[in-house]
């Protein structure tokens, strides 16, 4: 069973991924903010990272840096309201995007995909 580590400020969000993915048949580790998920990606070693962009204390791309520097074969899916390419002129080091809102079954194929690589 894939770990996929669940990082997202707005709890709403985080709880309809958790099912979406519990359901799904992957084991999840939440984490509420940037800070949160280094510690959680260091301890935890899990497959898959999904994570918001824009969080309190410590945001998208700084944990990124922090996580990719660790462990960069670890796939990174970015899910933002933002445009892509603007992501991407912050930081360049993410797997896939999900645009917000987002629909379940895209979140599912970006998952799926990333994780066969």
């Amino acid at each position: 069973m894939h770990k996929i580590l669940l990082v997202d400020d707005e709890y709403g969000i985080q709880a309809i991924l958790d099912t979406l993915l519990s359901d799904a048949g992957y084991r999840t580790v939440l984490a509420g903010n940037g800070k949160q998920a280094v510690e959680l990606f260091r301890t935890e070693r899990p497959d898959l990272v999904l994570m918001d962009w824009m969080m309190p204390i410590m945001d998208g791309p700084t944990a990124a840096r922090l996580m990719q520097a660790q462990r960069p074969e670890v796939p990174l899916i970015i899910m933002s309201g933002a445009h892509p390419q603007a992501l991407r002129e912050e930081y360049d080091g993410f797997t896939a995007f999900i645009a917000k809102p987002f629909r379940a079954a895209t979140v599912l194929e970006a998952i799926d995909r990333a994780l066969r690589g």
